[in-house]
């Protein structure tokens, strides 16, 4: 099967069968729902390589959509490409601007859309980061000293906590409720912004990309 894994809303329920139909047949992994609300709960339990969204639909139309989507930084590298029947130049202005990868009018041809869908994993191919070398972490807990690469770092003792504690279960969530017990315990009372300071620390001497931010959860260390 196609790794492509292509989600489609649109409250018109042909356009999803024939949609839906047209690219199974190509070998794309396909799912569809009918509105915006259920294309956020469905991202939040699988993520697609791209969306194909319409612009008009009740509950929460296409623009938000795609503007919630790409403001959060788990799901920015989704591809959206809007479906709309509307031509007016303003409606496909407003759609790049919430940040869309593509646009095309009703009626869809299934050869314009197969091709668009091509270019636009082409570009993010292209477009993506060379993958750096993954470092090697090691925590020194007599010490309190970060191994980096063969080379030492020393932090401040909530700092390395707090690191030590991510470290210990790659790509695992920490919910910020574990965090503040593990690494401050239940009798000290922090400020909300506590955590998120020491991480932004943390960042600043190791880089931004080992440690990421789960919206509205917590933080991960990635492997």
């Amino acid at each position: 099967m196609n790794p492509v894994h292509i989600l489609i809303v649109d409250d018109e329920e042909d356009i999803r069968v024939l949609l839906q139909y047209n690219l199974q047949k190509e070998g794309y992994q396909v799912d569809a729902v009918a509105d915006g609300m259920a294309c956020m709960e469905f991202i939040q339990k699988q993520k697609p390589t791209l969306i194909l969204l319409d612009v008009m639909m009740p509950v929460l139309d296409g623009i938000e959509v795609c503007e919630r989507i790409k403001a959060d930084a788990q799901y920015q590298d989704i591809l959206i490409c809007f479906l709309t029947a509307r031509n007016e130049d303003y409606s496909q202005i407003a759609g790049l601007d919430a940040g869309a990868d593509d646009y095309i009018a009703k009626p869809i041809k299934t050869k314009v859309l197969l091709s668009r869908i091509q270019a636009m994993l082409r570009r993010s191919q292209h477009n993506k980061p060379v993958a750096e070398p993954k470092p090697s972490f090691r925590i020194n807990r007599e010490k309190y000293i970060l191994e980096k690469d063969g080379q030492e770092l020393q932090l401040p003792r909530k700092e390395f906590e707090l690191l030590a504690l991510l470290v210990s279960r790659p790509n695992f969530v920490f919910k910020r409720e574990q965090i503040l017990e593990k690494v401050w315990g239940t009798e000290i009372i922090v400020g909300d912004r506590t955590i998120d300071v020491h991480i932004r620390k943390i960042r600043e001497k190791i880089g931004e990309h080992y440690i990421s931010t789960i919206k509205g959860i917590g933080y991960k260390f990635n492997e």
